[in-house]
């Protein structure tokens, strides 16, 4: 009788903390995800499915038994159990490693968790190498409020694909998340919409492994080709930094999701292609696409930039002179204005990257004077391709760089930093939704000099 009481109580206590750790973790809505970092600072993201409490201890990476830190903080249903956490005063260089608690309980996680801080490489030896990934257009199914017919969205396994290719940085170039019918028009279904797509399985070793920094376009600001006028743009703003720890967000002056980020001796620019935008349909070619203090901030941005790379990321595309619709060519003025900066100012190292598309390609644009624009547009991760780009005049874009084109698969890119000092160079890549590397092209620093 004895051995089947304890026998019993063994279970019951075994049966109660497995009961609990179930519990605890499945309180963990979303993340950690990685936002930005510097030198001696970390920036993350998490979502608990309820208002809890959580810890946050953190250690250089093999030293655990020496030194462990931590944050506490809580989530709040005000801030849909969302928590932005700052480590600050960490080591320059160093990677560390970090566990999560939530109410007490650590938090079992079946991917590794840590991070790098940046190099203080300058003065000291060569620019640090890195690599980054990128994609747009990621449509999360959700049968109750799509489409009838076939699902639009072709599965997220992509983005196991892209954390095998173990990315520094991440950038999401817009339509991260597809908002559907009834959340046009109110916060908490916006609210849901990133809800929705942040705990997708799929996605949550790639969020706790690189620097996660995103843009939007239209469908993660609004309804399908949305503009200055959307009533919830407002709301929608919000949304976005609940979800993302970018840098910044516009600025004093001018409100938006635009920001910039330097990693090694490359400076990402983020523009935002939405809150300031005109209508596309507005016939004037003096209509605005960022308008005129964003288009001033990121001119001030590119002349003080001492980077070698400067990176400019848009959710629309730039350059495309076929594309006279969700594009900056669209915008004449802007577009004139943009390009005769770059030449009077003699800015090197310009690169745009851009998403939209539902296709990918690597465009070339010649110039009278300067060197040569590249664009690289990435699309889509998870939804539908533009399977009809054939039967269009843009098929032979002459701007296209001979075998980039990708649009019949989902598909994502990669860009390396690499080489020594004067000898610098971008390698662009792209991978099919197997994770099979479809063309790379490399550019040098010179090419984009006009030195």
């Amino acid at each position: 009788m004895r051995k089947k009481l304890l026998s019993l109580f063994i279970l019951l206590i075994v049966s109660t903390v497995t009961l609990y750790g179930q519990q605890t973790t499945e309180l963990l809505e979303a993340g950690p995800m990685l936002g930005y970092v510097e030198m001696q600072e970390a920036n993350l993201w998490l979502q608990t499915t309820k208002p809890a409490e959580f810890e946050l201890k953190y250690w250089k990476k093999g030293e655990k038994n020496n030194l462990v830190q931590s944050v506490k903080n809580e989530t709040r249903a005000t801030a849909s159990n969302t928590a932005h956490i700052k480590l600050a005063d960490l080591k320059i260089g160093a990677t560390y490693s970090y566990d999560l608690y939530i109410e007490g309980e650590k938090v079992s996680l079946p991917y590794d968790t840590e991070f790098s801080t940046q190099e203080l490489w300058q003065w000291r030896r060569d620019a640090p190498d890195f690599k980054v990934a990128m994609g747009s257009c990621l449509y999360i199914n959700d049968s109750k409020y799509d489409r009838p017919g076939t699902p639009y969205g072709k599965g997220t396994e992509i983005l196991r694909k892209i954390n095998k290719q173990d990315p520094d940085i991440m950038l999401w170039l817009g339509d991260n998340v597809y908002y559907r019918e009834p959340d046009f028009y109110s916060k908490s279904r916006m609210d849901y919409r990133f809800k929705d797509a942040r705990n997708t399985p799929d996605m949550q070793p790639l969020l706790a492994n690189a620097v996660n920094l995103a843009t939007w376009d239209d469908h993660d600001y609004g309804p399908n080709n949305s503009d200055r006028s959307y009533r919830m743009r407002e709301e929608a703003l919000d949304i976005f930094k609940r979800y993302w720890v970018n840098p910044s967000y516009g600025t004093a002056e001018a409100k938006g999701v635009f920001t910039k980020y330097k990693y090694s001796d490359v400076e990402f620019f983020f523009m935002d292609d939405r809150y300031h935008r005109a209508p596309n349909n507005i016939d004037s070619e003096e209509k605005d696409f960022f308008g005129d203090a964003q288009l001033q901030w990121l001119k001030d941005s590119l002349v003080g930039s001492y980077a070698t790379f400067k990176i400019i990321v848009v959710g629309n595309q730039v350059t495309n002179k076929m594309n006279d619709h969700e594009s900056l060519v669209a915008y004449g003025e802007e577009y004139d204005n943009l390009m005769a900066f770059l030449d009077k100012h003699d800015i090197p190292g310009v690169l745009f990257i851009s998403g939209d598309r539902h296709f990918t390609e690597l465009l070339k644009t010649e110039r009278e004077e300067g060197y040569p624009i590249y664009e690289f547009t990435s699309s889509p991760l998870s939804s539908g391709v533009y399977s009809t780009l054939d039967e269009s005049n843009e098929y032979q874009n002459p701007q296209r760089v001979e075998g980039t084109l990708v649009h019949k698969d989902q598909n994502f890119g990669m860009l390396h930093v690499k080489g020594g000092e004067d000898n610098r160079r971008l390698v662009l890549e792209t991978y099919g939704s197997d994770g099979e590397k479809l063309w790379d092209y490399s550019i040098t620093e010179k090419e984009l000099s006009n030195k």
